[in-house]
């Protein structure tokens, strides 16, 4: 039997969702949505299990990682229930299901925490710097290693556990054995998913929002792969050099594009901005500002004298290390792509 939860809605709130209860069941929504079909009401079932505090259900659902927020079923809603907003709201408080250690959910309804722990985080990289004696060498050499251990310390024991727990609920807990077979079968769902996000192009008819996602995407990965392996900051190499370059100056603008536009309100997707919406741009933009700086600094033989701007770097990759990247909307981009392959399999 289905468990009711009266108060879901009150709590969704929390999460950023606007009067879900003002929905009155029209349908609108259903019909301007480009993902809904004879099969599925979408995103009406994800309205309907909310207002009735169907905690269970959404639980076992892959449906609110489905939307990409192209905000048509919110601009045609005749009551304002915001059903975009909603599909976003239900993600963050997904996140919150699948994290074991209960810092996302804490996160998503508290400002006052995060900024608790990013203050915690500065001081410490703060104490790290002083206690080093603000030598550059030390602390490239500590940045370098810190991203490599954050990278690998981070998956195993945030994500990975808590991509299980997605699994569990969304697909071992509602279908019969699956073959292991067909989960290697389907694995290129996820790698294509999560670097094309391609499911963007039935929603986006201009294509400008999912090529400013795939900018940033591969600008994201392939930076982090130029820092961590390629050692950015420590090497000679010109060719390396230059690619960093382009990949931070990329992530810097196309933040920068994303910041306009959520200041602007301009589409419908940036009306309503949850505080995890401007910390994901708003770091994002400032690590590819400082990592194009540091380097610089670097090049001009400048950094010894400024290190500084490597420390401000550091708090700001610590940061989006330890808070953003586990417990923040950086996830969403995770297991969206997840929730493709997972989706795959079960059919």
């Amino acid at each position: 039997m289905a468990r009711i939860n009266p108060g879901f809605t009150k709590a969704l709130k929390r999460f950023g969702a606007f009067d879900v209860n003002a929905c009155y069941n029209c349908g609108n929504c259903t019909a301007v949505c480009s993902l809904s079909d004879e099969n599925n009401s979408f995103p009406r079932k994800m309205v309907r299990l909310s207002v009735l505090g169907l905690e269970g259900e959404l639980k076992n659902s892959l449906e609110p990682w489905l939307c990409y927020y192209c905000g048509e079923c919110s601009t045609t809603c005749p009551r304002q229930a915001e059903p975009g907003e909603l599909m976003m709201s239900l993600r963050r408080w997904l996140t919150a299901q699948y994290d074991w250690t209960g810092l996302s959910g804490l996160f998503y309804r508290s400002l006052t925490a995060v900024i608790t722990a990013f203050i915690l985080l500065a001081t410490g990289v703060l104490w790290f710097a002083s206690a080093q004696n603000f030598n550059p060498d030390r602390l490239l050499h500590t940045g370098h290693y810190f991203e490599m251990l954050a990278i690998a310390g981070v998956f195993v024991f945030i994500l990975l556990p808590n991509i299980i727990r997605m699994w569990m609920l969304t697909v071992y807990s509602r279908h019969e054995k699956i073959p292991v077979k067909k989960y290697f079968k389907t694995f290129g769902e996820l790698f294509v998913h999560m670097f094309t996000q391609k499911r963007t192009l039935g929603c986006d008819k201009s294509k400008t929002r999912w090529t400013e996602h795939l900018i940033l995407v591969f600008s994201y990965l392939s930076l982090l792969f130029t820092t961590v392996f390629l050692d950015w900051f420590g090497t000679n190499s010109k060719s390396i050099i230059a690619l960093g370059y382009i990949e931070s100056a990329a992530i810097f603008i196309v933040t920068i594009l994303f910041i306009v536009a959520r200041m602007k309100k301009s589409t419908e997707v940036s009306k309503h901005s949850h505080p995890s919406d401007w910390m994901f741009v708003v770091w994002l933009s400032l690590l590819g500002a400082t990592a194009f700086v540091v380097r610089l600094f670097i090049d001009l033989d400048m950094l010894e004298n400024n290190i500084w701007i490597y420390i401000v770097h550091l708090i700001i990759l610590v940061q989006w290390a330890l808070i953003i990247v586990p417990f923040g909307k950086w996830t969403h981009f995770l297991y969206r792509s997840f929730a493709m392959w997972f989706l795959k399999v079960a059919e």
